[in-house]
């Protein structure tokens, strides 16, 4: 198992636990939120702690959970990103585009100050 899903109260919580977010594992990601989007879930955290490289099909994978959630007018945010995770992403200038948080914890109150605004 490469994605470890949890539902919370408010948002789907997806972690992937291995050390590479790449053409291996980007496939099974861009399904579940695919799968998780379908189901009527449009708030998702996805926790990239376990991951120290990201390449482009992993940037493609969360481009697409990204996507999924805005056009259900839900939210994504990722967190939790290594050096060389941040790094790829600010060199793909995807940091302009994407909900980013430190931790868990501050992604779920960007969640919930964002539904306050609502």
């Amino acid at each position: 198992m490469n994605i470890v899903v949890r539902k919370e109260a408010n948002y789907s919580y997806v972690r992937v636990v291995r050390d590479r977010l790449d053409s291996f594992i980007s496939p099974e990601l861009k399904a579940e939120f695919v799968m998780l989007t379908t189901n009527g879930e449009y708030n998702i955290i996805l926790d990239l702690s376990d991951c120290g490289y990201c390449d482009s099909s992993g940037l493609s994978a969360i481009l697409v959970g990204n996507r999924l959630c805005d056009d259900s007018e839900g939210t994504f945010i990722i967190c939790n990103l290594s050096q060389n995770v941040e790094k790829m992403i600010k060199l793909a200038m995807l940091d302009s585009i994407l909900l980013i948080a430190a931790g868990v914890e501050e992604a779920e109150k960007l969640l919930i100050r964002k539904s306050e605004m609502l």
